[in-house]
């Protein structure tokens, strides 16, 4: 018996994983690994550092609004290589900064290069996989974000302690080598579309979603596509509100409240990366098999508990569970709504919706802080908000139950 080949999908799944680690995970979330030692060696005050991540995220933002476009002119192999491309010169640049008008505009453009290299690459690996498993391949690419938070952790750190107050330089510029590889290697193995190798999707067919095929065009469908739209970006909003809180917030709540060190504290949040490992394969996973509103369901139930524990538990015990249940739900969220785009939106169609669900996501990020900071202030103490976060995800999950079960009821009729 020969050895069976493997299919081209998975090298879809693995170049879309670099992409992840690279326009999320380098071109965002190092940013808080880089901000205590450049902030230093450039003479960043607190308000001016911010400023340089909230321009990151407005670029982010931009990116994401120009992603449908650049994606039907230049097709998504080029508009995740270009995107990446961006983000590598634009991380040099940063590297050179001298001062603060550089450095904000240098990273407002490694933003934008994020968003328009991560909606074609989100898009792509739902062309590659049909819907029994979908979500547990977008599960494995998106875990490229777990592995570039391991990485800045050690990463950053060995640089600044090779380097001294040059180590951020030195950290970001190295970056920017990688991110230029990686753009390389999006341009030589990625493909649009599985017919470009001779092949079909990978998976087993089962129950049609019509109103995803390009030749549907009826107003049932689009009233249809209409209500998940506003159902997806819904469920989006409330997690970037409620997951960006305990981003933002749990680790100064294990230093001011715990009364951890701030080592210890960032030792113990490391381990959001490794069991975010796990988190889109397993519940993209489950979700491919229960249908994606039960996995949204999961997510949120986790997130229920993980915020009960930090706002209610004691003792370092609670603190891990919180941080693991947090963990195991990270990156599930992107995982199935855009499995869910992929279910019930066309080709030409699925960038559009995915960046409309993502702008829900990201009014989500803007608003949490905000109202939690404040809450934070009102009270003297992170528990009530924690405690607040944990009865809006219980809310969200058994609206996701009952969604659920209608689906399955409706489909079981035939309807």
């Amino acid at each position: 018996m020969g050895i069976k080949k493997l299919h081209y999908a998975w090298v879809t799944v693995l170049v879309g994983f670099l992409t992840i680690f690279s326009c999320i995970g380098i071109g965002r979330l190092s940013y808080g690994m880089i901000l205590p030692s450049m902030g230093k060696n450039l003479g960043l005050g607190y308000a001016l550092m911010g400023y340089v991540g909230t321009g990151n995220f407005c670029g982010y933002l931009t990116g994401v609004a120009l992603a449908p476009f650049v994606l039907a002119r230049f097709g998504g192999r080029k508009a995740t290589a270009g995107g990446l491309l961006l983000i590598s010169l634009s991380l040099v640049s940063a590297s050179l900064s001298q001062g603060f008008i550089q450095l904000i505009i240098s990273y407002t453009l490694t933003g934008i290069g994020s968003g328009i290299a991560n909606i074609p690459a989100m898009v792509v690996i739902g062309r590659w996989f049909k819907s029994s498993m979908r979500g547990k391949a977008t599960g494995f690419m998106l875990a490229g974000n777990s592995l570039a938070i391991v990485f800045a952790g050690f990463f950053v750190p060995l640089m600044n302690g090779t380097f001294g107050e040059s180590g951020w330089r030195a950290a970001w510029g190295t970056m920017a080598a990688v991110v230029f590889l990686v753009s390389g290697v999006v341009g030589i193995f990625l493909r649009e579309h599985p017919s470009d190798k001779g092949l079909e999707p990978l998976g087993e067919t089962g129950a049609s979603h019509s109103c995803a095929e390009a030749k549907i065009k009826s107003a049932e469908c689009r009233e249809r596509q209409k209500n998940t739209l506003l159902r997806l970006g819904s469920l989006y909003f409330i997690f970037g509100l409620t997951h960006v809180v305990y981003v933002t917030f749990f680790v100064t709540s294990l230093v001011k409240e715990h009364g951890l060190a701030e080592a210890s504290a960032g030792k113990l949040w490391a381990w959001v990366g490794i069991f975010g490992f796990a988190s889109g394969p397993l519940l993209g996973g489950f979700s491919d098999r229960a249908g994606r509103m039960y996995g949204m369901a999961a997510l949120f139930g986790l997130q229920t508990i993980s915020y009960l524990m930090a706002g209610a538990g004691k003792g370092e015990g609670a603190v891990f569970a919180s941080i693991a249940l947090y963990g195991l739900a990270a990156w599930a969220s992107p995982t199935i709504i855009s499995a869910a785009v992929a279910d019930n939106f066309p080709l030409e169609q699925a960038a559009r919706a995915f960046s409309i669900t993502t702008f829900c996501l990201a009014v989500g990020q803007i608003a949490g802080p905000a109202i939690a900071g404040r809450a934070a202030e009102a009270a003297g103490t992170f528990s009530p908000v924690f405690l607040g976060l944990a009865a809006i995800t219980a809310a969200a999950s058994l609206f996701c139950v009952a969604y659920g079960a209608r689906e399955k009821a409706t489909a079981a009729r035939g309807g």
